[in-house]
């Protein structure tokens, strides 16, 4: 079998047939609220705003969900990504207990949404069980107890139980539950039709060149025409030159993920089940339905365009020995697939959610790591909740001012 290198599988494998073509923009229109970005976050955004009874346009640049949203592993994490020890030592235990009460929450309100609105993408749930080697042992503890400390909800599991969750040797782990895999690609199409008929405008191939800010409105300037509206929420990912005052804030990462052929029922046996996404040297690994295994991390700085394809090999090659060293049953196994994704990292690794004092009429959701997708989900809530002018307590513990 021959791996391809640098196709996202959840994109790759989805039936031409049902891929949706919206688009160009050409001409002027105006609404209340124009979302840059047709991503997993741009089309939840978008969802929930027609809900609340918010007119909305969307603008992609390329195709819905081609971009970082359909190449992510598909893991929806009740966490941030960053450890909880390390946020509280940038801004304390109150804000760390609320960004992790966000997560966990955001979580959960996008597993219930993709089930109530019958969006077809091998959503399921699994128990994320995060696992200590024997040099982060104390340092597991530490998380453990500090998450315990401050009310979040993580179980300590004995070297007995972490055993015979992951089917490897390992002194201890951290067990949470409201954690999901899915097609995140199957998810961003399924949203952004949900949208489309609650009377969304979707365009894509439609790149933004300029964002006008005046005193009534905002507009938003490409090669087609003008969108006039009361409010833009960018959601790019990360920082684009339109708005490069805000790129400082970011550094350019990529993420790397390997899909594995199928894994035969004698190997299974010797590995972790079906129910369970494990973290391990932070490294996730989970089953897809088809009991493929999906290995994610090695993360690293942006490398330049010419040398992309030769790191790419060698990352998926990376993550296939670390796969092996762990899981010694699965000699023989070939990745299927091997893929990057870029993204703008954040000073402490969380989502930056809401307005910036520099950019009046301007909502924000973007960066992060690409851990998941459950930002997707917290930004939509949190947004709309800045919109209609009702922002819950602890809101602001995402925001630029954090």
């Amino acid at each position: 079998m021959k791996t391809r290198y640098g196709a996202s599988p959840w994109i790759h494998q989805f039936p031409d047939s049902r891929v949706p073509d919206y688009p160009r923009f050409r001409g002027e229109r105006t609404c209340d609220v124009v979302i840059v970005g047709g991503g997993l976050t741009g089309c939840a955004i978008a969802y929930a705003c027609a809900m609340a009874g918010i007119s909305t346009v969307v603008v992609e640049g390329d195709r819905i969900g081609r971009g970082s949203s359909g190449r992510s592993p598909g893991l929806l994490l009740p966490e941030p990504g960053p450890s909880f020890r390390d946020l509280a030592a940038m801004h304390g235990v109150r804000v760390t207990r609320r960004i992790f009460d966000g997560w966990r929450h955001g979580a959960l309100d996008a597993a219930a949404l993709l089930r109530r609105t019958g969006i077809k993408c091998d959503l399921q749930p699994v128990d994320l069980v995060t696992v200590a080697s024997r040099d982060g042992e104390k340092a597991l503890r530490r998380e453990a107890g500090a998450r315990a400390d401050a009310g979040i909800d993580a179980r300590l599991v004995t070297t007995r139980q972490a055993g015979s969750l992951v089917r490897m040797d390992v002194p201890i782990g951290l067990r949470e539950s409201d954690t999901f895999v899915l097609d995140p690609y199957r998810a961003t199409v399924g949203l952004a039709s949900a949208a489309t008929k609650r009377r969304v405008k979707i365009f894509e191939k439609t790149p933004v060149t300029q964002v006008r800010t005046g005193r009534h409105d905002v507009e938003i300037v490409t090669a087609g025409g003008v969108v006039r509206a009361q409010t833009v929420i960018v959601a790019t990912g990360s920082a684009t030159p339109v708005f490069k005052p805000l790129m400082r804030h970011f550094k350019r990462r990529s993420s790397y993920t390997v899909l594995t052929q199928p894994v035969p029922a004698p190997v299974r046996k010797a590995l972790f089940g079906a129910a369970v996404a494990v973290l391990a040297d932070r490294r996730h690994l989970h089953w897809t339905k088809d009991f493929r295994l999906v290995v994610t991390g090695a993360d690293q700085d942006e490398v330049s365009p010419r040398l992309r394809d030769g790191v790419l090999i060698q990352r998926t090659g990376q993550l296939m020995y670390e796969l092996l060293t762990m899981y010694p049953a699965i000699s023989g196994l070939v990745p299927e697939y091997g893929w990057d994704v870029s993204y703008g990292e954040t000073a402490d690794g969380v989502m930056y959610i809401g307005p910036h004092r520099n950019f009046p009429r301007h909502l924000f959701a973007i960066g992060g790591r690409r851990d998941g997708v459950t930002g997707s989900f917290l930004a939509a809530r949190i947004l709309v909740r800045a919109l209609r002018e009702s922002p819950e307590k602890g809101d602001d513990v995402f925001a630029f001012t954090r």
